[in-house]
């Protein structure tokens, strides 16, 4: 979802949607991938998965974080933000494949992955794409945030509720603000992409199995009511190399507090994996 950031409460919430299609648009423009800082000539590239709901936008504040470390790059689902006009896709699948497809050109510099909530799932979906595809570049290491593990994932009908019900299933995770949700013009845009994110991420299924061949370092909040350790510690079955999980203080965005915690750690696992 949109955030309106706390620092600025004076700004109406459209015109905070304004701000963020600006920033959306000010930096490289393609239609899935948008850049946000430069991270110097030599370092990775961290594409960035939203949530349900989220738009590449959230991650501004990591991109300013690593600076120094990483180009930090978001990824624009359909159906929000100056993709508004698009149909949101209702699948993983779909999401994965064209995202996979779109990545398949971006092989000038090493790559990782770092996904929140439903956006971990597209990650590491993406990456099973492109690990079949023979000469395709892949993601060195994936940083899951908030999210169960791929074989874990709760059952839900989200999507199948009232407009009420699936705002009140958006506020019950915290993280946005409730201006958002009492605007009825701003619900009309919020909702259809919304609403497709949760069908695609509940109606997702994956057998325990099913292995990625790349690290994972997982991240949660204490205090998420959509995860619990458990469900993360399942990560470590979908890897065949290296897996760990830290816990910080939070709840399901927890990364919004603890954004420095989420930039050291991001920033310790691609010196890891750059060293060898």
């Amino acid at each position: 979802m949109t955030h309106v950031p706390d620092r600025c409460p004076s700004l109406s919430v459209r015109g905070w949607l304004f701000i963020q299609m600006v920033v959306t648009l000010s930096g490289d423009v393609d239609l899935w991938i948008r850049r946000f800082n430069r991270g110097g000539e030599a370092g990775p590239r961290l594409v960035c998965f939203p949530h349900a709901g989220g738009a590449s936008t959230f991650f501004h504040p990591l991109s300013v974080a690593l600076e120094d470390t990483a180009q930090v790059v978001g990824v624009q689902y359909p159906g929000r933000q100056d993709r508004l006009g698009e149909a949101p896709l209702t699948s993983i699948a779909a999401l994965a494949d064209a995202i996979a497809e779109r990545l398949l050109l971006l092989g000038d510099r090493p790559m990782a992955f770092f996904g929140h909530s439903m956006g971990s799932i597209v990650a590491f979906e993406v990456t099973r794409r492109l690990e079949a595809t023979p000469g395709a570049p892949t993601p060195l290491i994936i940083f899951p945030s908030a999210r169960p593990a791929p074989s874990r994932g709760r059952p839900g009908n989200v999507h199948r509720g009232d407009d009420d019900s699936v705002l009140a299933s958006i506020a019950a995770l915290g993280g946005t603000d409730q201006r958002l949700l009492a605007d009825p013009e701003l619900r009309k845009i919020i909702l259809p992409a919304t609403r497709a994110d949760y069908q695609a991420i509940e109606s997702y299924h994956c057998a325990p199995g099913v292995t990625v061949g790349v690290p994972l370092r997982a991240m949660i909040g204490d205090s998420d009511p959509a995860v619990n350790e458990a469900e993360a510690l399942a990560w470590r079955e979908h890897t065949t190399s290296e897996f760990d999980l830290a816990v910080l203080p939070g709840g399901h965005f927890y990364l919004t507090a603890q954004m420095a915690a989420v930039a050291d750690r991001v920033r310790a696992g691609l010196l890891g994996v750059a060293a060898g």
